[in-house]
């Protein structure tokens, strides 16, 4: 890669780890569903119109929206809401690797290699240090829904390798317009009426400023470059960079948040980036008799990019 192209790559890493931050400071103005709600809302207009047609079919868009967007991040934001800490939510969604390689073997007959079972394997004990200390130290529950997010996160990733979109831009443009009317109906009926107007009369820069920057510099940006790098480099070659970003998550929460780091949690993270690196850079083995038997679309080049 070009000096400028690996400059790029850790940039979009960096914006994408201190986007955590930022989802914090978020959700102190807006009730998590509703603010997930604004963020596609935000992410969607006005670039869908300026993204041409969709490029792929309305049902993949809708199977990713709502995994993705209600799902996931409905979830994280949840998560995070209920005191998971946004550096710690960093390093545990990076556990989508193993759920992306369980449920491609599911449902897409992907093998995996010894190296790649290795890999989860690490990196679920990670998951299960992370718990130990979450345990000890903060609410369990948030915990658990970042791991079922991760996991929401997984299926979204199958469903997208299914769809296998030529423009990673347009499809995450698409993919935004898909859980707004969902996130919102769900805020309505879980956070009321009256918080979200509440949030929405008391709407102030910080606010405002959080919002663009999940919407238009963590999504328009973030994805846009990373399919700009993605149509020009091997996705083996773009894909280790996203394991920069709960380094980036950690540090700007620890700098910015006052958030500490634990000797267990630098543990975890040890186990997690080491498996999820053996996760998603170990090659498949070849698929079994029986996986040829039936046709299997040809994954796209793009891997999946964090928040």
């Amino acid at each position: 890669m070009r000096p400028s192209h690996i400059c790029l790559a850790v940039l979009v890493t960096a914006v994408w780890g201190v986007n955590f931050v930022v989802i914090d400071i978020g959700l102190d103005h807006f009730p998590p569903l509703l603010f997930s709600a604004l963020r596609f809302l935000v992410a969607a207009l006005p670039a869908v119109f300026f993204v041409g047609r969709p490029k792929v079919a309305w049902k993949w868009l809708i199977g990713v929206g709502l995994a993705l967007g209600v799902a996931k991040f409905g979830l994280l934001f949840i998560g995070m809401d209920a005191g998971m800490p946004a550096g710690l939510s960093s390093l545990v969604l990076q556990v989508q690797a193993v759920f992306t390689a369980l449920f491609a073997f599911v449902f897409l007959r992907e093998v995996p290699s010894r190296v790649r079972v290795a890999g989860m394997a690490v990196a679920l004990a990670g998951i299960g240090v992370a718990a130990v200390d979450e345990g000890a130290s903060g609410p369990l529950t948030a915990f658990g829904l970042t791991v079922v997010a991760a996991a929401c996160w997984g299926v979204s990733n199958v469903l997208t390798r299914k769809a296998a979109p030529p423009d990673a831009l347009n499809f995450m443009v698409w993919v935004s317009t898909v859980p707004v009317l969902p996130l919102a109906a769900l805020s309505l009926l879980f956070e009321g009426p009256d918080r979200d107007l509440e949030a929405l009369r008391s709407l102030d820069l910080q606010g405002v400023a959080a919002l663009i920057c999940v919407a238009w510099v963590a999504t328009v940006f973030g994805f846009g470059a990373w399919g700009y790098l993605l149509r020009r480099h091997p996705a083996s070659a773009v894909a280790p960079f996203t394991l920069l970003v709960p380094v980036f998550g950690m540090t700007s929460s620890a700098l910015f948040l006052g958030e500490s780091v634990s000797g267990l949690q630098l543990c975890a993270g040890a186990l997690l980036v080491a498996g999820v690196a053996l996760t998603s850079l170990a090659r498949p083995a070849r698929r079994t008799e029986e996986a040829y038997a039936a046709p299997v679309p040809a994954p796209t080049k793009e891997p999946a990019a964090p928040v």
